[in-house]
């Protein structure tokens, strides 16, 4: 990600830079058809995180619908996740295509709205700026809906 800031011409504005090296990752889900979200912030990932996620997912999905979850190739995001769930199905995106995935404009809103140019003080405060940033996301339906539908997903039974 490229940052940009305004500055005076000639000079070097100064950027708050993080210097630790502690995380959080945010697994989301959106559904663009109702606007309904699921997430979770945990400090690592792996398939056990995942499953739990798509678990959610199941749950959330209502009774007689499908949930079509569109998965990057990450190393967490293996096809037999799915498996055990019969109310949805993974989807994985070609390598390199991060542009098919709607969930990417939603960290893309969050960093530019919530998260860029901060320093964090603890990895509490990582995990409570990321929950203020997805709950400020989701408190907009439209939001949730325009920045997740595409053309080419059909929406409709």
């Amino acid at each position: 990600m490229q940052l940009r800031v305004y500055g005076e011409k000639g000079s070097r504005p100064r950027v708050v830079r993080q210097q630790q090296f502690e995380y959080a990752y945010v697994f989301g889900t959106v559904c663009p058809a109702n606007g309904n979200t699921e997430a979770l912030i945990t400090p690592w990932v792996d398939k056990g995180i995942m499953h739990q996620h798509l678990k959610l997912i199941s749950q959330a999905t209502l009774p007689d619908h499908h949930a079509v979850v569109i998965m990057d190739g990450a190393g967490w995001h293996s096809k037999d996740l799915d498996d055990e769930f019969d109310n949805l199905t993974m989807l994985k995106l070609p390598p390199y295509s991060p542009e098919l995935n709607p969930i990417e404009q939603v960290w893309d809103w969050m960093r530019q709205h919530h998260l860029v140019n901060r320093c964090f003080s603890n990895y509490e405060d990582i995990v409570e700026q990321c929950s203020q940033a997805w709950n400020s996301f989701i408190s907009d339906i439209s939001t949730v809906k325009t920045l997740c539908n595409r053309s080419w997903i059909n929406l409709t039974r």
